[in-house]
């Protein structure tokens, strides 16, 4: 029987690279990479269905099937996570040196669907004690203006919340008219060094590392969907593809601990991933529900309270019983 010829929309990222090389197989499935910019593969994804399988945001995932889109379906494998207290950024002239000097702020934000702003808003209202309706909330492209959201929420009553056409969110704190902008993606301002902005929290990673020791959560950014047509003529797709996910990610945690060689252009990069074992665990970046259990439900109560889900989700209205977990023998 012929091999089953499926188009796969993902960013390029070493722990799937093995995959997309074919130095490994996923049993029964020839496979087309497409590799373009995460945001590029959302947007064509939530509106054209263009490929078999795709990279998504997480939020925006969530969002789509607790307002009864089922067309598509996830399986626990998270191409990317972070933590997100260093997403935070702030007018340099502006004295704000901590969350809670938010309140009564102006904060701008280039999506109320997007994973990155649902765990900074958490963040805020659940470590933080920030109700987000203290918050003018001002909704624009990051870089460039008039970003909306592709897919909608339902904002908690009493949420103050304005979408600017004309102006990038960079452009309303240089000119004071925002306090500070939540951004997943470094504003190119800030990248170019822009002595104008700077991050709220300029030393975050002990902001991160306390986040996950009270927490226990290490957040999902994205997941990999299929279409339901997809997963429904051909079940074992999802499970053959898993595996193949799950052995490229554990040659990826050998190339990233080589103690002998350096496999990135980054110093100490086997220092850096040797610390990561010693906080997570020797599978650092788990995929399975179980393993996530904890960041996934919290995430579906999140996204609920914040309006981006419509209905409050569990774990089994986002993932297949069958990509729950591997086979082990």
């Amino acid at each position: 029987m012929a091999n089953v010829p499926l188009t796969i929309a993902l960013s390029d990222y070493d722990h799937f690279r093995d995959v997309f090389t074919g130095k490994i197989r996923a049993e029964g499935i020839d496979i087309t990479h497409i590799d373009l910019p995460v945001e590029e593969i959302f947007s064509r994804f939530t509106r054209f269905r263009e490929w078999d399988v795709s990279e998504m945001s997480f939020a925006r995932y969530v969002s789509l099937r607790s307002q009864g889109d089922d067309s598509l379906l996830a399986m626990p494998v998270f191409p990317s996570r972070f933590f997100r207290q260093h997403a935070i950024y702030v007018a340099t002239d502006r004295p704000l040196e901590n969350p809670r000097d938010l309140i009564g702020r102006k904060v701008g934000t280039a999506a109320w669907v997007q994973t990155a702003q649902v765990w900074v808003r958490a963040y805020l209202t659940h470590q933080c004690g920030i109700d987000p309706t203290s918050i003018d909330w001002y909704q624009s492209g990051v870089n460039v203006a008039g970003h909306k959201d592709e897919v909608q929420a339902l904002l908690p009553k009493g949420t103050k919340f304005t979408h600017v056409p004309d102006k990038s969110l960079t452009e309303l704190l240089f000119e004071g008219k925002i306090d500070a902008l939540i951004s997943a993606r470094p504003p190119q301002v800030f990248d170019d060094g822009d002595p104008r902005i700077r991050r709220m929290f300029k030393n975050y990673l002990p902001e991160e590392e306390a986040y996950f020791k009270e927490t226990g959560i290490f957040p999902i950014m994205h997941t990999v969907v299929m279409k339901r047509e997809t997963f429904d003529r051909h079940p074992w797709i999802g499970p053959n593809l898993f595996r193949a996910f799950e052995e490229a990610k554990r040659n990826s945690y050998r190339r990233a601990l080589d103690g002998n060689i350096c496999r990135f252009p980054i110093p100490w990069t086997f220092a850096y991933a040797e610390r990561s074992r010693e906080i997570f665990g020797n599978d650092f970046w788990p995929y399975g529900v179980e393993p996530n259990r904890k960041v996934i439900e919290s995430f579906a109560q999140y996204c609920y309270e914040q309006g981006v889900a419509h209905r409050l989700m569990s774990v089994d209205d986002l993932f297949p019983a069958s990509v729950h977990s591997l086979f082990e023998i």
